[in-house]
């Protein structure tokens, strides 16, 4: 599969020219995005994420690297020629859906192909608006429309001149938490049946894991790591990645025995804790354990325990979230380790409360061991 986005050590530096106002938004950032993926760019609001969306969007120049959009390098081009391919190639979504109010949803649809003279431009926009499920509203104004309606007909506009890449950013933080799941089938449902290249913007974290392919994950201009959601989430290469994506414990300590594929650490308020890994590091370097609370089983006080790491320790507080219980539990040297529990069995869920005993635990394999 051939990859329309190749960035290669690309940075972007505001007010480079005053070294000490100079600012690295991206910095040198790597990596390639197939023909037909659906790539979500995630990270805390500063990380850079939408200065890499403007370049990738040849809205900006990168400061150092390289960029190239189906083959051809953006610096050689100048401002012009950059124009023409954006217009050709990349159709953009935002969150504010920046429809023109006096105009139907049709008209909203068919104004790129108006700019570009293409022939049969109504027949074009009205198939758009068709593929997202709007023909029957193609004469509504953007204030007769929802807000999820609105949202698609940004969708269909950015589609409708079949660009190479859609760039979405924050194209669902509008809408209320339904409509968003249903329009995030959608996207997932159009971008199958397109086949374009989507590149996603969000920081909605259950969002990023639900649409894309791959996940990139950014913190201070750089990319910590990009790979397949279930990897991001079960197999985080740094401790920034898996404390940011999701619920996660973080044991960090010493370590004290690497033998037979496992390390264990002395966590404080814990003790020792194990985990398998295939690593060299050795006694006395400092590590991180990452451990998902959906990984660790909880029990009464007193209950039989078979984990290769078990505790005892009192329920602090609790959050219940309808589906699961994320409980908080204090162990009597301070530590504080977070388990949740599916409230999946049949008749009305029980709960632990707080200040109550309990044991817990989890296998070596559940944890994921982290260098530093």
């Amino acid at each position: 599969m051939t990859a329309p986005i190749v960035i290669r050590d690309l940075s972007k530096v505001y007010n480079a020219e005053r070294a000490e106002l100079a600012v690295r938004a991206v910095d040198s950032i790597s990596f390639a995005v197939a023909g037909g993926e659906s790539l979500a760019i995630i990270g805390p609001s500063g990380c850079g994420k939408s200065s890499l969306l403007n370049i990738l969007g040849c809205l900006d120049r990168p400061t150092e690297g390289r960029y190239e959009l189906e083959g051809r390098d953006m610096a050689a081009l100048d401002d012009d020629e950059l124009a023409a391919l954006r217009n050709r190639h990349i159709g953009f979504v935002f969150q504010s859906f920046n429809l023109l109010p006096r105009m139907s949803a049709a008209e909203n649809v068919e104004l790129p192909l108006l700019y570009g003279s293409v022939k049969n431009s109504r027949e074009l926009a009205r198939a758009a608006l068709e593929r997202v499920g709007l023909a029957d509203r193609s004469h509504h104004l953007p204030s007769e429309l929802s807000g999820g309606q609105k949202q698609r007909v940004a969708i269909a506009r950015a589609l409708v001149t079949h660009p190479t890449v859609l760039l979405l950013d924050e194209p669902l933080a509008a809408l209320d938490a339904k409509l968003r799941e249903d329009l995030q089938i959608e996207l997932i449902n159009l971008q199958k049946e397109v086949g374009i290249t989507f590149v996603y913007v969000t920081h909605d974290q259950t969002e990023a894991l639900a649409l894309s392919h791959r996940i990139a994950v950014m913190d201070k201009g750089r990319v910590e790591q990009v790979d397949e959601p279930s990897r991001i989430y079960g197999f985080p290469r740094t401790r920034f990645v898996a404390d940011f994506i999701g619920h996660c414990n973080l044991f960090s300590g010493p370590v004290t025995a690497n033998e037979g594929g496992i390390v264990t650490l002395e966590v404080a308020g814990l003790g020792p804790v194990r985990a398998r890994a295939d690593t060299t590091t050795a006694p006395g370097r400092d590590a991180t354990i990452a451990l998902r609370p959906e990984k660790t089983r909880l029990a009464p006080a007193g209950a039989a325990a078979s984990e290769d790491n078990h505790f005892t320790g009192t329920v602090h507080d609790f959050l219940y979230m309808g589906d699961v219980t994320v409980y908080r539990i204090e162990t009597a040297a301070g530590a504080r380790v977070e388990a949740l529990l599916a409230n999946s069995g049949s008749g009305r869920a029980t709960f632990f409360e707080v200040g109550d005993a309990v044991s817990f635990g989890w296998r070596a394999d559940a944890g994921h061991f982290l260098e530093a």
